[in-house]
C-alpha cells in the first residue's frame, strides 16, 4: 500500500460570517507523496490559500480529516514551513539574524542548527551578504533568504502561497529557478498555490485544477516534463499543450 505524507480526506470549510455561512471547501480529497512537488490553482477567491492554511493548522476544517505522516494533524508535531506573498524579513535585522529568527522563536537555536543554516547560506550564494540589511538585497535574494529561514526548521512540507507574486517577470523566472532548485537538492514536499499556470507547470510535479467555490478538486493532472530546472521546463515541446488543458479547464469555471 503506497504511502503518502499528506492525505486530506473530504476535506469541507464553512465561514460563519455576520450574514449567515459562506461554503469555501467542499469534500476535497488529496494525497501527496514524500518529496513530490504539487501546484494548485484555480479561479480567484475559490479557496487556494484556505487549502494551505487548513494543512498548516492556522484553520480547523469544518468537516473531514487532514493526515500529515499517518498522523491527525491535530496531534501532529512535525513542522510545517510557510512562504507568503511578502518575503517578511525584518529589516533592521541582519539576513543572518533573519534566518535564526524561527529558530530562536522555537527556542532550537543549538550548534547543529546554526551549522546547517551556516551550510545552507554558503551553498545558496549568501555568505557575502550574511551580515548586510535586507533592504542592501534584491527581491530575487530576499525570498531565497526567506526559503532558508524556514528551511533551517527542517520542515516535513513546505507551503508557498504566491511567493513570487511581488516580483517583476524578468525576476520571478530566475527565483521560480532559484526556489525549485533548492527545494528538490534538500528533498522537501512542497505545495504551490498560485495563479500563473506556466508557473505551476514549470516547478511542479502535478497540477491540481479546483472548480469555483465550494472549491473541490475538478483534474489533476501529471506532469512528466524533460529539464532541469523551470525555465529548462518551459522550453519542452509539452509545455504549452499542458497550459492549453489546464487553462480549458480553469475557462469553464
Amino acid at each position: 500500500m503506497e504511502k503518502y505524507l499528506l492525505e486530506m480526506q473530504n476535506v469541507g470549510l464553512i465561514y460563519q460570517t455576520k450574514t449567515g455561512e459562506t461554503e469555501a471547501l467542499k469534500d476535497l480529497n488529496l494525497k501527496i507523496k514524500q518529496g513530490e512537488f504539487v501546484a494548485i490553482v484555480g479561479p480567484s477567491g475559490c479557496g487556494k490559500t484556505t487549502i494551505l492554511s487548513i494543512v498548516s493548522g492556522i484553520l480547523p476544517a469544518t468537516s473531514g480529516k487532514v493526515f500529515i505522516g499517518g498522523e491527525d494533524i491535530a496531534q501532529n508535531k512535525k513542522y510545517v514551513g510557510y512562504m507568503f506573498q511578502k518575503d517578511q524579513l525584518f529589516e533592521w535585522r541582519s539576513i543572518w539574524n533573519n534566518v535564526m529568527l524561527g529558530l530562536e522563536i522555537n527556542k532550537q537555536k543549538t550548534e547543529e542548527n546554526m551549522q546547517y543554516a551556516n551550510g545552507l547560506i554558503e551553498r545558496y550564494g549568501l555568505s557575502d551578504f550574511a551580515n548586510k540589511k535586507p533592504r542592501e538585497l534584491s527581491g530575487g535574494m530576499r525570498q531565497r533568504v526567506a526559503l532558508i529561514r524556514t528551511l533551517v526548521l527542517s520542515p516535513e512540507i513546505l507551503l508557498l502561497d504566491e511567493p513570487f507574486s511581488a516580483l517583476d517577470f524578468q525576476t520571478r523566472l530566475n527565483v521560480c529557478d532559484d526556489v525549485a532548485t533548492i527545494i528538490k537538492r534538500e528533498k522537501k514536499t512542497a505545495i504551490l498555490v498560485t495563479h500563473d499556470i506556466s508557473e505551476a507547470i514549470s516547478m511542479a510535479d502535478k497540477v491540481v485544477v479546483l472548480t469555483k467555490r465550494p472549491a473541490t478538486i475538478k483534474k489533476v493532472f501529471q506532469i512528466n516534463l524533460k529539464g532541469d530546472t523551470p525555465l529548462k521546463r518551459r522550453e519542452n515541446p509539452s509545455f504549452s499543450k499542458l497550459f492549453n488543458e489546464i487553462w480549458k479547464e480553469l475557462q469553464y469555471e
